[in-house]
């Protein structure tokens, strides 16, 4: 009953560092120095970007294995920070299951940015890009303006239980034809240019650089399925502004 606790809460960790945007080699790295920490046999792990798998030979020769199903990421490195330190942590000074348990609870209430500042971070980064890529002040405007009703769009759409990549469609459908109603209505004149902080917002960056790494470390499988929802999702941005820019002929 004890190991099979053990084995419950280092899937927990592991299942927290994926999400929160770790790589594969790393969480597959912290859950077996956790699992040999403890004295177990031998520790297998398997990690890909929707399922982890963790089976640990016992020294009386008894096999426990669990699974893990990932479906929604939510990244959140400070998440990933407090984890490498409790696995750290574990690793040296071999904390018991109880502090184990309670220290994964703490972490997993680790509350993420304020929304307030999120959407601010949308606003400002989309306008800044705007201008950067040679935007007028209004069209930097109007990016911003867009940027900060995608970040509401967004997380209405994150309550539903859709898939990513048809989020990523709508989003930057929606987003387009925002951008062009303001266009349209005086606050800046070039589309391109206001949509263009808006694109650098939907651009899967993290799961994009974490594919890479993982095909660099040897986990091709992990590797090749992150590359591929990737691409999926810059096609589906690419095809969501085409939707109404095309028929514009913008």
């Amino acid at each position: 009953m004890q190991s099979s606790k053990l084995v419950s809460n280092i899937l927990d960790i592991g299942e927290m560092l994926l999400v929160s945007g770790a790589e594969v080699s790393r969480v597959e790295d912290t859950m077996i120095r956790i699992g040999n920490a403890y004295g177990f046999k031998k520790v297998d792990v398997f990690t890909i970007t929707s399922t982890i798998i963790l089976t640990i030979h016992l020294s009386n020769d008894e096999i426990l294995t669990q699974t893990r199903r990932i479906k929604k990421y939510n990244t959140n490195f400070e998440k990933v920070e407090y984890l490498n330190q409790l696995s750290r942590d574990i690793c040296s000074k071999k904390i018991n299951i109880s502090k184990v348990e309670k220290e994964i609870k703490n972490i997993d209430k680790t509350k993420n940015y304020p929304k307030v500042l999120h959407l601010f971070s949308y606003i400002s980064i989309s306008f800044a890009f705007s201008v950067f890529f040679g935007g007028t002040f209004l069209d930097a405007v109007a990016s911003g303006m867009t940027g900060g009703f995608l970040y509401l769009l967004l997380e209405l759409l994150n309550k539903v239980n859709m898939n990513n990549i048809v989020i990523s469609l709508l989003s930057s459908t929606v987003t387009a034809l925002s951008a062009v109603t303001l266009s349209n209505m005086g606050v800046g004149s070039n589309i391109d240019k206001i949509i263009i902080g808006n694109i650098m917002l939907l651009i899967p960056g993290i799961p994009l650089t974490n594919s890479l790494r993982d095909l660099i470390n040897g986990d091709i499988i992990s590797g090749l399925l992150g590359l591929l929802e990737s691409l999926l999702k810059a096609i589906a941005v690419a095809l969501g502004f085409a939707l109404i820019l095309i028929p514009l002929g913008g």
